[in-house]
Protein backbone atom coordinates (compact mmCIF):
# COMPACT_ATOMS: atom_id res chain seq x y z
CA UNK A 1 0.00 0.00 0.00
CA UNK A 2 0.96 3.40 -1.29
CA UNK A 3 0.75 5.97 1.63
CA UNK A 4 -0.70 9.39 0.28
CA UNK A 5 0.06 12.66 3.17
CA UNK A 6 -3.15 13.67 2.37
CA UNK A 7 -5.54 10.43 3.17
CA UNK A 8 -2.60 8.49 5.46
CA UNK A 9 -0.23 11.57 6.97
CA UNK A 10 2.83 9.68 6.11
CA UNK A 11 4.60 9.66 2.40
CA UNK A 12 7.87 7.66 1.64
CA UNK A 13 10.25 10.16 -0.39
CA UNK A 14 12.66 7.09 -1.50
CA UNK A 15 16.25 8.64 -1.87
CA UNK A 16 15.76 12.14 -0.77
CA UNK A 17 18.18 12.64 1.36
CA UNK A 18 20.56 10.08 -0.49
CA UNK A 19 22.97 13.19 -1.37
CA UNK A 20 23.24 14.42 1.93
CA UNK A 21 24.00 10.82 3.28
CA UNK A 22 27.86 11.63 3.48
CA UNK A 23 27.31 14.78 5.31
CA UNK A 24 24.50 13.11 8.04
CA UNK A 25 27.60 9.75 8.64
CA UNK A 26 29.89 12.95 9.49
CA UNK A 27 27.70 14.50 11.52
CA UNK A 28 27.11 11.16 13.39
CA UNK A 29 30.57 10.70 14.04
CA UNK A 30 30.81 13.73 15.86
CA UNK A 31 28.41 12.73 18.53
CA UNK A 32 28.04 10.81 21.49
CA UNK A 33 27.41 7.07 20.73
CA UNK A 34 25.21 4.55 22.22
CA UNK A 35 22.64 6.79 23.32
CA UNK A 36 18.87 6.18 22.51
CA UNK A 37 17.50 9.53 21.38
CA UNK A 38 20.05 12.29 21.37
CA UNK A 39 18.73 15.64 21.43
CA UNK A 40 20.61 17.67 19.06
CA UNK A 41 20.89 21.33 19.79
CA UNK A 42 24.48 23.78 17.96
CA UNK A 43 25.96 20.37 16.62
CA UNK A 44 28.48 21.61 14.06
CA UNK A 45 26.87 21.80 10.34
CA UNK A 46 23.31 20.59 11.77
CA UNK A 47 21.34 24.00 10.70
CA UNK A 48 22.99 24.70 7.47
CA UNK A 49 22.14 21.37 6.50
CA UNK A 50 18.82 21.26 7.62
CA UNK A 51 17.66 24.33 6.55
CA UNK A 52 18.87 23.89 3.16
CA UNK A 53 16.73 24.25 0.27
CA UNK A 54 16.99 20.40 -0.68
CA UNK A 55 17.03 18.32 2.42
CA UNK A 56 13.85 20.63 3.88
CA UNK A 57 11.76 20.96 0.26
CA UNK A 58 9.55 18.32 1.74
CA UNK A 59 8.64 20.06 4.69
CA UNK A 60 8.20 23.46 3.00
CA UNK A 61 6.03 21.83 0.39
CA UNK A 62 3.83 20.74 2.88
CA UNK A 63 4.10 24.05 5.11
CA UNK A 64 5.20 26.85 2.94
CA UNK A 65 8.00 29.32 2.29
CA UNK A 66 8.18 30.04 6.35
CA UNK A 67 8.94 26.36 6.98
CA UNK A 68 11.95 25.77 9.39
CA UNK A 69 13.01 23.35 11.45
CA UNK A 70 12.48 23.60 14.78
CA UNK A 71 13.45 20.24 16.96
CA UNK A 72 16.60 17.22 15.98
CA UNK A 73 16.85 13.71 17.77
CA UNK A 74 18.93 11.19 16.40
CA UNK A 75 17.75 7.73 17.29
CA UNK A 76 19.94 5.18 17.28
CA UNK A 77 18.69 1.33 17.93
CA UNK A 78 21.96 -0.84 17.96
CA UNK A 79 23.30 -4.21 20.41
CA UNK A 80 23.92 -1.26 22.80
CA UNK A 81 21.00 0.56 22.41
CA UNK A 82 17.90 -1.17 21.42
CA UNK A 83 14.34 -0.47 22.93
CA UNK A 84 10.84 -0.51 21.68
CA UNK A 85 8.14 2.66 21.92
CA UNK A 86 4.32 1.69 22.48
CA UNK A 87 1.67 3.75 20.36
CA UNK A 88 1.79 7.76 20.88
CA UNK A 89 1.44 10.80 19.93
CA UNK A 90 4.68 13.37 19.84
CA UNK A 91 2.94 16.24 22.09
CA UNK A 92 5.94 18.58 23.60
CA UNK A 93 7.90 20.96 21.60
CA UNK A 94 11.80 22.79 22.65
CA UNK A 95 11.70 26.52 23.55
CA UNK A 96 14.65 28.76 24.69
CA UNK A 97 13.29 29.96 27.99
CA UNK A 98 10.41 29.48 29.95
CA UNK A 99 7.22 31.70 29.71
CA UNK A 100 4.30 31.32 31.20
CA UNK A 101 1.88 31.84 28.08
CA UNK A 102 -1.94 29.95 28.57
CA UNK A 103 -2.39 27.29 27.11
CA UNK A 104 1.47 25.49 27.40
CA UNK A 105 2.24 23.36 30.05
CA UNK A 106 3.43 21.14 31.56
CA UNK A 107 6.45 22.05 31.59
CA UNK A 108 9.57 19.42 31.38
CA UNK A 109 13.52 18.88 31.03
CA UNK A 110 14.78 16.75 28.46
CA UNK A 111 18.47 16.11 28.27
CA UNK A 112 19.12 19.87 29.75
CA UNK A 113 17.00 21.24 27.33
CA UNK A 114 13.52 23.03 27.85
CA UNK A 115 10.12 21.52 26.62
CA UNK A 116 6.64 22.85 27.07
CA UNK A 117 3.59 21.20 25.78
CA UNK A 118 1.87 23.44 23.64
CA UNK A 119 -1.99 23.51 22.42
CA UNK A 120 -2.68 20.76 19.96
CA UNK A 121 -3.89 23.05 17.64
CA UNK A 122 0.34 23.54 17.08
CA UNK A 123 1.36 20.12 16.66
CA UNK A 124 -1.33 20.01 14.38
CA UNK A 125 0.42 22.30 11.74
CA UNK A 126 3.60 20.89 11.97
CA UNK A 127 5.73 17.77 9.63
CA UNK A 128 8.01 15.47 10.68
CA UNK A 129 10.90 14.04 8.65
CA UNK A 130 12.53 10.76 9.64
CA UNK A 131 15.44 10.80 7.77
CA UNK A 132 16.98 7.29 7.35
CA UNK A 133 21.25 7.06 8.06
CA UNK A 134 20.77 2.85 8.20
CA UNK A 135 18.56 0.68 5.71
CA UNK A 136 15.41 -0.42 8.03
CA UNK A 137 13.85 -3.74 6.63
CA UNK A 138 10.85 -5.76 8.67
CA UNK A 139 13.43 -6.68 11.46
CA UNK A 140 15.40 -3.33 12.13
CA UNK A 141 12.80 -1.88 14.21
CA UNK A 142 10.35 -0.20 11.25
CA UNK A 143 8.33 3.07 12.13
CA UNK A 144 4.75 2.05 12.84
CA UNK A 145 1.87 4.60 11.87
CA UNK A 146 -1.74 4.63 12.35
CA UNK A 147 -2.89 5.99 8.51
CA UNK A 148 -5.42 8.72 9.04
CA UNK A 149 -5.13 9.60 12.77
CA UNK A 150 -3.47 12.54 12.19
CA UNK A 151 -7.11 13.78 11.97
CA UNK A 152 -8.20 12.33 15.64
CA UNK A 153 -6.90 15.41 17.25
CA UNK A 154 -5.18 14.93 20.52
CA UNK A 155 -6.06 11.05 21.51
CA UNK A 156 -6.28 10.16 25.21
CA UNK A 157 -3.92 7.37 26.27
CA UNK A 158 -7.08 5.26 27.17
CA UNK A 159 -8.47 5.91 23.91
CA UNK A 160 -4.82 5.50 22.02
CA UNK A 161 -5.55 1.39 21.49
CA UNK A 162 -8.97 1.26 20.31
CA UNK A 163 -7.54 4.44 17.81
CA UNK A 164 -5.16 2.34 16.23
CA UNK A 165 -7.91 -0.67 15.76
CA UNK A 166 -9.78 1.36 13.85
CA UNK A 167 -7.05 3.43 11.72
CA UNK A 168 -4.97 0.13 11.31
CA UNK A 169 -1.04 -0.03 10.96
CA UNK A 170 1.10 0.51 7.99
CA UNK A 171 5.02 -0.10 8.55
CA UNK A 172 7.62 2.47 7.27
CA UNK A 173 9.93 0.28 5.50
CA UNK A 174 13.38 2.19 4.39
CA UNK A 175 16.55 1.95 2.38
CA UNK A 176 19.83 4.50 3.98
CA UNK A 177 19.01 7.99 2.73
CA UNK A 178 15.31 7.89 2.63
CA UNK A 179 13.52 9.73 3.65
CA UNK A 180 9.75 9.69 5.65
CA UNK A 181 7.42 12.39 5.84
CA UNK A 182 4.42 12.29 7.85
CA UNK A 183 2.05 14.82 10.38
CA UNK A 184 3.33 15.05 13.83
CA UNK A 185 0.48 14.48 15.53
CA UNK A 186 0.35 10.85 13.68
CA UNK A 187 0.34 8.06 16.36
CA UNK A 188 3.13 5.54 15.76
CA UNK A 189 5.25 3.32 17.52
CA UNK A 190 7.96 0.89 17.05
CA UNK A 191 9.61 -2.50 18.16
CA UNK A 192 12.90 -3.28 19.41
CA UNK A 193 15.59 -4.22 16.90
CA UNK A 194 15.69 -7.85 15.96
CA UNK A 195 19.19 -7.78 14.04
CA UNK A 196 22.46 -6.30 16.01
CA UNK A 197 22.73 -3.29 13.64
CA UNK A 198 22.24 -0.10 13.58
CA UNK A 199 19.25 1.93 12.98
CA UNK A 200 20.34 5.69 12.54
CA UNK A 201 17.60 8.29 12.27
CA UNK A 202 17.65 11.65 12.61
CA UNK A 203 14.13 12.90 13.30
CA UNK A 204 13.26 16.91 12.91
CA UNK A 205 10.00 18.34 13.16
CA UNK A 206 9.31 21.32 11.09
CA UNK A 207 7.22 24.74 11.82
CA UNK A 208 5.81 27.18 10.04
CA UNK A 209 3.95 29.47 12.87
CA UNK A 210 6.33 31.90 15.23
CA UNK A 211 5.35 31.08 19.03
CA UNK A 212 2.79 33.49 21.38
CA UNK A 213 3.57 35.47 24.25
CA UNK A 214 7.45 36.20 23.65
CA UNK A 215 8.02 32.23 23.45
CA UNK A 216 10.88 31.26 21.08
CA UNK A 217 11.40 27.58 19.44
CA UNK A 218 14.78 26.41 20.73
CA UNK A 219 15.67 25.60 16.72
CA UNK A 220 18.80 23.40 15.83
Amino acid sequence: MTLDFERDGAAHLAGAAAPFLSALYALAGTLPPDRAGLRLHGASGLAALLESDALGAAAAARLGPTARPVRAILFDKSAATNWALGWHQDRTIAVRERVEVTGYGPWSIKQGLLHVEPPFALIETMVTLRIHLDAVPADNAPLLIAPGSHRLGRVPEAAVVAAVGRCGTATCLAEAGDIWMYSTPILHASAASSVARHRRVLQVDYAMEALPGGLEWLGI
